[in-house]
């Protein structure tokens, strides 16, 4: 090793110095993702929006959609509060 001018202590600052050097970058990924992956934080930030969307996709999932065209294109036609097969509650017509 005709070209290596450094002694064994150089050697070991110069490591030490890396492995700090690694810690702090080591240190500053997990907290990076710790923010990245912190689910909890940005739904309380966007928590109306998120509630909405919830509410919306229930609506739609439980047959709301269907259920309140019916009533829509059914107006008029029937004056039954309710029904229940062929039968029905409300007045007659």
């Amino acid at each position: 090793m005709a070209g290596n001018s450094r002694n064994a202590e150089q050697v070991r600052r110069e490591i030490e110095a890396e492995r700090e050097q690694l810690t702090g970058a080591v240190d500053s990924l997990r907290s990076g993702i710790a923010r990245a992956t912190d689910i909890g934080a940005k739904v309380r930030a966007k928590l109306p929006l998120v509630a909405a969307g919830a509410v919306g996709v229930g609506f739609v999932f439980a047959g709301g959609l269907g259920a309140a065209m019916r009533v829509v294109t059914r107006r008029g036609k029937s004056r039954a509060k309710g029904r229940f097969g062929r039968f029905s509650v409300g007045d007659r017509d």
